[in-house]
């Protein structure tokens, strides 16, 4: 590739979701009861002392082999507090880099959030702010709590981006069931992209997250080109994960079928620029983050305790993308 030369240096952008890192705390406002030391998966400080040195060793090597560093930016999803995050960036694994945190508190029932790690080094920040994706239940009338849509812009070598980061609702009940909650999170997705392409200057967007539907679902469909409207080459995104998925590539296995619900989307500026540019798109999944045998052997080797031993990393694949920056 041409970015491989000595005027351009690569850098990776990444997603996770890293399911369920809790505390052990019982919080009194959420549904957290079995991730603490007396609930159902005795969830005690050595058991999630374990899972902040899995998470590392994983979030540490994404894109290493080729950038010589950890991720730019790290988006996560399945995280309760800023308590953990903080745990997780004291690693040995990670806190060399100097990373820091975008998160805030969602109104999900289970309190699992997004949030965004982001390398002070290279990453200024200048705003961050979340959107409450409001969902009423058809049945009750109730407002449905779910996740919160961070959004944080800053400036990376002077070029301002803007990091868009997603966990939409799952398809518990059914896809199609469930398919309207997420076009809605889809509709409000695309809703702050036009806001934020009405700047003067535009950011360069990356929308990444845990969509829960694949690159060929309606919902993200509607993300990159809302009612097949015609977009002007500013407005439009790209889906660099979509010839992935087409070719069987999956961030998460089910009934014997991968699904790529791990995504990270990008405006079409990403590939205007000479100066900082969209190089590739990948799913990390090294041997070590695949189940070793049985039933699922291959599968993303998903969490397990056994007493006091946890096995196993995530149900997900980290995702990312290598973008190339010219020197100076």
């Amino acid at each position: 590739m041409q970015c491989q030369s000595q005027e351009y240096q690569l850098h990776s952008i990444a997603f996770y979701n890293v399911e369920n890192l809790f505390d052990t705390e019982d919080d009194p406002t959420t549904f957290d009861e079995d991730f603490t030391p007396k609930g159902s998966y005795h969830w005690t400080k050595e058991v999630f002392q374990q899972k902040i040195d899995q998470l590392a060793t994983v979030m540490a090597g994404i894109g290493k082999t080729t950038t010589k560093n950890p991720p730019l930016l790290i988006g996560l999803s399945e995280i309760e507090n800023r308590t953990v995050l903080n745990t997780l960036l004291q690693h040995p694994q990670l806190q060399p880099y100097g990373y820091a945190i975008s998160h805030f508190e969602s109104p999900d029932s289970r309190g699992i959030d997004v949030a965004l790690l982001y390398r002070k080094d290279y990453f200024l920040l200048e705003n961050q702010k979340r959107y409450a994706l409001r969902l009423v239940n058809p049945k009750t009338q109730f407002r449905t709590k779910t996740r919160d849509q961070l959004v944080v812009s800053g400036y990376f070598e002077g070029e301002y981006l803007a990091v868009l980061v997603n966990h939409w609702p799952s398809r518990r009940g059914g896809e199609k069931k469930s398919q309207p909650l997420r076009i809605k999170a889809a509709q409000l997705q695309r809703k702050i992209i036009d806001s934020l392409l009405q700047l003067d200057p535009p950011p360069k967007i990356i929308s990444m997250g845990d969509y829960n539907d694949n690159p060929t679902n309606k919902s993200l469909k509607n993300l990159v080109n809302p009612n097949n409207k015609a977009l002007t080459a500013e407005e439009a995104l790209f889906n660099p994960m979509l010839p992935l998925f087409k070719k069987g590539v999956g961030s998460l296995a089910y009934n014997d079928q991968w699904h790529l619900f791990d995504q990270i989307l990008l405006s079409s500026s990403w590939k205007q620029s000479e100066d900082l540019f969209f190089v590739k798109a990948a799913v990390y999944n090294p041997e070590f983050l695949k189940t070793p045998t049985g039933k699922y052997q291959g599968y993303p080797f998903r969490m397990k305790i056994r007493g006091n031993t946890l096995e196993g990393y995530s149900d997900h694949f980290p995702v990312y993308v290598f973008i190339a920056e010219k020197d100076q």
